[in-house]
């Protein structure tokens, strides 16, 4: 069994390092379904998505999947979150994760992104024409994770992607997968590797993409019907490497450092760090920050959105006394430039 569990983490690793070297700054802005790196869950936007070597349960869906089987039994949670305050851009999410014999854990997480309504101009109406259309992007995930001798856990997930308008969609496909490694005393280290969003190119097409045009030989006044093909874009794939180091107060409360790094393929590399405080897994207070390679441009023309910090909590209360049973909120706010930052809410319940 020491043999798998090695030879998995050696893999990966392995790959991770290859990987991480095939970004390019270069092809920045060129991939499409940017919503597959948006996180609508609080606890982990709290420490602004670095958690890939702690994360569990339903969360570890959007982060790195092999956190999954870490469940306890299992967990609902429901997210809302303000995506850059002033947009009217909302995202609301869904999970549910659940222990599938001694080992394994089978999870669900939904996501949708609601961007409100926004007006129809044309070439004759710039200022709008008074109809309005309302973009739908939403992704599934189903995902699997296994844990080896409680210091071992791999996971996979298969997501579909659909972005679409009245007149047009694209619908794509993506997998996720990730490691987890825990030891010392009292598993007080974590390591954790995670490859995201790797799948099929995606494409637009639809009804929005013809046009009428006159008969180019004008002999007859009859119109022709032109349908053009919308080139085809790669979706956002990015890997996570982080680690984390628990110290444990007096048995029951936690401080916890968490330090990540994020090799995107279409974007500046980025590199983060967190503290986690917990007070007897009832009250848990974290903050976190991000640092893009290319944050120093000049004139911001390559300055991310979020500038940096971010910050969250979460309290947990026992439903009954004694009971195994939890309701939990969760908190986050992660600083933008511009706008006013993105505000993240999450309701969860452990069994």
């Amino acid at each position: 069994m020491n043999k798998i569990r090695y030879t998995i983490l050696l893999s990966l690793l392995m790959f991770s390092i290859q990987f991480s070297f095939a970004g390019n700054p270069d092809r920045q802005g060129q991939a499409g379904a940017g919503q597959l790196l948006m996180n609508p869950w609080a606890r982990s936007a709290g420490l602004h998505t670095i958690s890939t070597a702690n994360v569990m349960g339903v969360e570890s869906m959007r982060i790195n999947v092999a956190g999954l089987s870490r469940l306890s039994k299992s967990e609902f949670v429901f997210a809302h979150s303000r995506y850059l305050e002033g947009t009217d851009i909302n995202m609301n999410a869904f999970g549910f994760g659940q222990r599938v014999g001694k080992s394994g854990a089978l999870g669900i997480s939904l996501m949708s992104i609601d961007m409100g309504d926004i007006d129809v101009t044309t070439t004759n109406q710039p200022e709008g024409t008074g109809a309005t259309f309302s973009p739908s992007l939403f992704n599934l995930g189903i995902g699997y994770a296994h844990m080896f001798e409680n210091k071992v856990s791999v996971g996979i997930l298969f997501r579909t992607i659909s972005e679409s308008t009245a007149d047009l969609s694209a619908f794509g496909f993506a997998i996720d997968a990730g490691v987890q490694y825990v030891t010392g005393p009292q598993d007080n280290f974590k390591f954790g590797i995670s490859l995201r969003n790797v799948g099929s190119p995606m494409r637009f097409s639809g009804e929005g993409l013809s046009q009428s045009a006159p008969n180019p030989e004008q002999s007859l006044p009859y119109e022709l019907t032109l349908s053009q093909r919308s080139e085809r874009f790669e979706l956002p794939s990015a890997l996570n490497i982080g680690g984390s180091y628990d110290f444990i107060i007096r048995e029951k409360n936690r401080v916890t450092l968490l330090a990540n790094f994020t090799s995107n393929s279409f974007s500046q590399d980025q590199i983060g760090a967190g503290l986690e405080f917990s007070l007897g897994n009832m009250f848990m207070l974290r903050g976190g920050y991000k640092l893009d390679f290319g944050q120093i441009a000049e004139e911001g023309a390559k300055a991310p959105v979020y500038t940096g910090p971010s910050a969250g909590l979460s309290v947990m209360i026992p439903v009954k006394k004694e009971s195994t049973t939890n309701f939990g909120i969760d908190y986050a706010y992660r600083m933008s430039n511009p706008w006013g930052g993105t505000h993240s809410i999450a309701v969860r319940i452990s069994l």
